[in-house]
């Protein structure tokens, strides 16, 4: 029967009908060869739009930079970096010149411009993103996890994830830092933050147990030695060291000097008012300009303390220009309250900039701000390694015991040359203190007062403020840094070695920077 229907009619021209097809086919000869140019001429139009969308989504994305405006539509004023930057390519490329007259022509419906599609396009090439570095972790194989809070501008409590580890994807190894996601935090508890690690991890398909780091700011949910996520990450993984911030370790610490002392927070006070009266109004900025026409005062940062140095500055260099506009809207402005405001900061014992020991205090906080901002700084750079920063740390220590011996003198001298050019008398207040008394226990016998002793206004300036607040800091830059002081027994040989890290492999350094931190641990 087979051989018999391979010898029909019907067979043969159905075979010879399918082999002249095929030869068609080869040769792009059939009968709706121009509808078929037509869908792939077609396919090839809507491949380089997206391609070209795709290019544009890319580089707004990478600088940051908004995507939308006021308006939604393709040649409306006002309708964002997007459509703008869709708009500039249409005006050359030949692609984009046909994408747009059909959109205005009103030929398509579907133009791929949308807030939706332009929201999806970032989402997709976030998560490619992801898998490429998720895949140079998973690679790494041991890594160290950052975590920091703060609210975003919807008032919820936003935590990012960076993960750091030696990237062995190229020719030469490197560390590198991988900010992966943000996580929105309901439970701000130790707990809560560690559950919220614990998910997000699992959802990295990463392994806990792979970590050997750990980094967060001085927060108590973060570092408790009892509750924090860095106590309960070790109880399951005991070789995440934990390192504390080096930079919030010295905001905190200042934050601790400037406590210690009433004449400091007066002091600082102080600054914030003058900043206050001359940015106030544009008059009295304009005063400011035309007296001073220096370096602007700064204001107050609640949060990033080293940064004060720059409000200090502005009043440590131009101290007699600014007493001099102090003087000028206190005469001429028409403000009744700045009028009073500005004589009380150039005249007030008390409240101002006239008096000696607010230009002696001033002297003395800028040397101390320059000197710790100078080493937040340095461990702020990319290639700080934790050696380095020890070093610098005991360096600053080192400079507060020197300063607490000398210094008092040196910052006297240079404002009595600042009081002579503001035409104060360089000398301290003579209003009564009170007395100093020797420490007496509970089950001691009171004091008489023959035992008193009372200090000259110089050495009462110098021991219930000077030596306070450098006293202060030796004690918070010790307790702050209790965690990193705790690494110094290991050398910074010991960490990282050049000569090393040129010649070993990548997993090798790892395993060997992996053992140093088990010694730790243990």
């Amino acid at each position: 029967m087979l051989r018999k229907h391979e010898k029909s009619h019907k067979h043969i021209i159905c075979m010879t009908s399918w082999m002249e097809l095929e030869v068609r086919l080869q040769k792009n000869l059939t009968i709706d060869k121009f509808v078929q140019e037509e869908i792939n001429k077609e396919k090839r139009h809507w491949r380089d739009v997206l391609l070209r969308i795709i290019a544009v989504v890319k580089g707004l994305a990478k600088n940051n930079i908004a995507f939308r405006g006021v308006k939604d539509k393709i040649g409306q004023d006002g309708n964002g970096n997007f459509l703008g930057m869709i708009e500039v390519i249409a005006d050359f490329d030949l692609v984009m010149i046909e994408h747009v007259r059909r959109i205005e022509k009103g030929e398509t419906h579907y133009h791929y411009l949308s807030n939706k599609i332009q929201n999806e396009l970032i989402e997709m090439l976030g998560n490619e993103i992801k898998k490429i570095i998720i895949q140079k972790i998973q690679r790494a194989k041991y890594f160290s996890v950052i975590l920091d809070c703060t609210p975003d501008i919807s008032h919820r409590e936003q935590m990012s994830l960076v993960i750091r580890c030696v990237d062995i994807s190229e020719i030469s190894p490197k560390i590198e830092e991988f900010l992966l996601t943000f996580l929105v935090v309901k439970d701000k508890t130790g707990e809560g933050l560690f559950n919220t690690l614990q998910d997000v991890l699992v959802n990295l398909d990463l392994s806990i147990d792979d970590i050997r780091g750990q980094g967060y700011d001085n927060g108590s949910n973060m570092k408790g030695k009892h509750k924090g996520v860095q106590k309960r990450l070790l109880e399951i993984n005991p070789r995440a060291a934990y390192t504390p911030c080096g930079c919030h370790s010295l905001n905190l610490a200042l934050s601790d000097i400037a406590s210690s002392s009433e004449t400091a927070v007066s002091f600082f006070g102080i600054l914030q008012r003058i900043y206050c009266l001359f940015s106030s109004s544009t008059n009295n900025a304009e005063v400011f300009r035309d007296i001073v026409n220096g370096i602007t005062v700064k204001p107050l940062s609640q949060t990033r303390w080293e940064s004060r140095v720059n409000s200090v500055k502005a009043i440590r260099y131009q101290a007699p220009q600014i007493r001099e506009a102090l003087f000028y809207l206190a005469d001429n402005s028409d403000n009744p309250r700045t009028r009073s405001e500005a004589e009380s900061l150039a005249m007030s014992d008390t409240h101002g900039i006239g008096n000696f020991e607010f230009l002696l205090g001033m002297v003395i906080w800028y040397e101390l701000l320059f000197s710790v901002n100078k080493v937040s700084k340095i461990l702020q750079s990319e290639d700080m390694d934790i050696g380095i920063a020890i070093s610098h740390v005991q360096g600053l220590v080192s400079f507060m015991k020197s300063y607490r011996e000398t210094g008092f003198q040196e910052a006297k001298i240079e404002a009595e040359r600042i009081a002579i050019d503001m035409k104060i008398n360089p000398g301290f207040s003579v209003k009564p203190k009170r007395a100093s008394r020797k420490k007496r226990h509970y089950d001691e016998e009171p004091e008489n007062d023959e035992e008193s002793v009372t200090l000259t206004a110089e050495e009462n300036f110098r021991v219930d403020y000077f030596i306070k607040i450098v006293d202060q800091s030796l004690v918070s830059l010790e307790t702050r840094f209790d965690q990193l002081q705790s690494f110094s027994c290991y050398s910074r040989k010991k960490f990282f070695k050049v000569e090393t890290y040129k010649v070993i492999s990548a997993v090798e350094y790892v395993s060997r920077k992996t053992e140093w931190i088990i010694d730790i641990v243990d």
